[in-house]
């Protein structure tokens, strides 16, 4: 496994993930994104929704306007 720095973690595949509700999901990717900013559409796989949005609080994104 291989956690990138504001990204997913990269799996070596092919994975069998098993969710909360006991459900399956498969891959036979040769490396699988897993999800880690809970953006994704294709949960529990990385769908880069990551590089649309920055998380408040996390540096990358522009600063916030001051005050006038």
């Amino acid at each position: 496994m291989t956690p990138l720095a504001e990204g997913p973690l990269l799996v070596e595949g092919p994975v069998e993930v098993v969710l909360a509700d006991g459900t399956v999901r498969r891959s036979d990717r040769p490396v699988v994104a897993l999800c880690r900013c809970r953006r994704s559409l294709l949960d529990p796989f990385c769908d880069t929704s990551h590089r649309r949005r920055v998380r408040a609080g996390r540096s990358g994104g522009p600063a916030p306007a001051e005050p006038v």
